[in-house]
């Protein structure tokens, strides 16, 4: 059985697969720890150079502004867990290789905001910064030093005028083969014999995540109340746009999941109430996952940071089954999830800082990683990205423990 036919195995929670064995994914700063206290490095994660879209290479320019012979401390660099290819964000394959851990699931690499993009532009740049637009129209300010995710200075969407003009000039559904990369027709021969995990959507795409990065999230909260029917013009056109672009895809190649990004939540619950996500995002989750099961799309995950608790229900009502990364330190208990939620699929909800703290620590942050495991539909990793203060001895420990709980669940 290979990696794509285990996944939906685990998807339909048969308790008797062995489940993936993934990561989120590690900041740049801790795998370079890392191989300087014993990671072999074999293939040294590589920052992609060509631009291609929005859902692969946003932020790709700030990356690239640095020293390519290190890795940015606050880059991302994927393992599995969270999609590929992000954000500009490189693979790991030394991690992964040293535990026999799983590949990666692949994200189609399809435009799904404005075409054409707009073209990165410096606006200033010294050692310490750098202020640019990106291919998104989002204006960043990227600091050198710390570089952590660029921050948004200036968005493309202001107010209706703003937004008709990039709806005119960007959004247009009768040119959807030119959101395609200029390597589409490998990348659908690859995507047809692939024995791994595909999946639609990604970063930035939500109909809360797309407005926020959009619009900025003061402008969002703001405009719920004083912009309600901008907002709807904005989500129904992104939702015509998705399934028009969706329906070409799903022509050509079969999809295994879909992914929504939203991060709607922080440490102690949502950023909008359950009334407004009722209002402006229940009904677009709606068209678009019925769509997508109508299309042979069973399986719809939803990545949010935060406490979530009280509005998973609304995620279940507009047909998500899958949750992911269930923040522990803003009160996320899998255990308790999975009580309330016994049908919902997991991933992560291991708490990442955590594993700094040693074997006995980590031997207890396990516990409730088993009593999950046994339930099905579920894949355990880090809570988000393992940070720098893990060691790799600690770090090895943890993984060596996890893998030996996957395979003996699976095997019991």
């Amino acid at each position: 059985m290979n990696l794509r036919e285990r996944f939906l195995e685990v998807m339909e929670f048969n308790k008797n697969i062995t489940t993936m064995k993934w990561e989120f994914g590690y900041w740049g700063e801790t795998l370079d720890n890392w191989y300087r206290d014993g990671l072999p490095k074999i293939d040294y994660p590589k920052l992609p150079k060509k631009i291609s879209t929005p859902t692969s290479h946003l932020y790709s320019l700030a990356w690239n502004s640095l020293d390519n012979q290190k890795l940015p401390k606050g880059i991302a660099v994927m393992a599995g867990g969270l999609y590929w290819p992000t954000q500009g964000f490189p693979l790991d394959n030394d991690v992964r290789n040293y535990f026999s851990m799983d590949k990666t699931q692949i994200i189609t690499n399809v435009n799904l905001l404005f075409e054409p993009m707009f073209d990165t532009k410096i606006l200033m740049e010294n050692e310490e910064r750098l202020k640019y637009r990106d291919i998104d129209g989002v204006v960043r300010i990227f600091l050198k030093e710390h570089a952590t995710m660029p921050s948004g200075w200036k968005w493309p969407i202001t107010d209706w005028e703003s937004w008709e003009k990039l709806k005119n000039e960007r959004i247009n559904l009768n040119n959807i083969k030119d959101r395609f990369p200029d390597n589409w027709d490998k990348l659908v021969e690859n995507y047809k014999n692939r024995d791994y995990p595909l999946a639609l959507g990604g970063y930035p795409y939500g109909f809360f995540g797309t407005l926020a990065h959009l619009m900025g999230y003061e402008k969002l909260f703001t405009s719920y109340y004083e912009q309600p029917e901008l907002l709807h013009d904005i989500l129904n056109t992104f939702t015509e746009l998705w399934i028009a672009i969706f329906s070409e895809i799903l022509s050509e190649v079969e999809i295994d999941h879909f992914q929504l990004w939203e991060d709607i939540s922080f440490g102690s619950g949502s950023m909008v109430s359950p009334k407004t996500m009722r209002e402006f995002m229940l009904p677009y989750y709606k068209r678009l996952t019925d769509f997508l099961k109508r299309e042979g799309v069973e399986y719809i995950f939803v990545d949010t940071d935060g406490d979530c608790m009280d509005i998973i229900p609304i995620f279940l009502e507009g047909g998500v089954n899958g949750m992911f990364p269930f923040e522990w330190h803003a009160g996320m208990d899998i255990i308790e999830v999975r009580k309330k939620f016994p049908d919902l699929i997991m991933m992560g909800g291991i708490p990442k800082s955590e594993i700094a703290k040693g074997k006995d620590r980590i031997d207890e942050i396990l516990k409730p990683v088993k009593e999950v495991l046994k339930t099905g539909g579920y894949i355990p990793f880090g809570d988000h990205f393992i940070p720098p203060e893990v060691s790799w001895e600690n770090f090895k420990y943890y993984r060596t423990e996890l893998n030996k709980m996957i395979d003996d669940c699976a095997n019991s």
